[in-house]
């Protein structure tokens, strides 16, 4: 344990604390003998168990107020945190049915292909058969006109 001199209201006294925590120690006791002195100041010498009374009131106001912004602020930030994991999940479906429809996309491409392939190997027998029957006309009619 560590001994600690401080002032508050003038008067100087010994104080014991945790080693190394010295210099918050006297950090708080200067801000309680500001507090203290303000309200001196503003109501006049009222006592000093009455002003200990109200400068501690006063803090634990403060207190109070902080506590209820951060417990607001908690609560703000686990509904922030809720919407998020909503949005990610909501993300992650939106990706995963776009994947399924892009595959699907890709199956009846592969599809088109295939029937395109297949039209064109058609067309080309087609269009083969068609010129070796207009070759043989040609050449019937060549024959023919030998002949005549």
């Amino acid at each position: 344990m560590a001994n600690v001199n401080i002032k508050f209201n003038n008067k100087d006294y010994l104080l014991s604390c945790d080693d190394g925590q010295e210099e918050d120690l006297k950090n708080l006791t200067k801000f309680l003998d500001k507090k203290y002195s303000d309200l001196k100041e503003k109501l006049g010498n009222i006592g000093e168990n009455k002003l200990l009374l109200i400068t501690t009131i006063q803090v634990i106001d403060e207190y109070f107020d902080l506590k209820k912004k951060v417990l607001s602020q908690k609560k703000n930030f686990e509904n922030l945190s809720e919407k998020f994991k909503e949005m990610k999940s909501l993300a992650i479906d939106y990706k995963e049915g776009k994947e399924t429809e892009i595959s699907k996309l890709n199956l009846e491409l592969d599809k088109f292909r295939k029937t395109v392939e297949e039209s064109q190997s058609i067309y080309e027998t087609m269009l083969d058969k068609t010129t070796k029957s207009l070759e043989e006309i040609i050449k019937n009619t060549e024959n023919e006109s030998q002949i005549q």
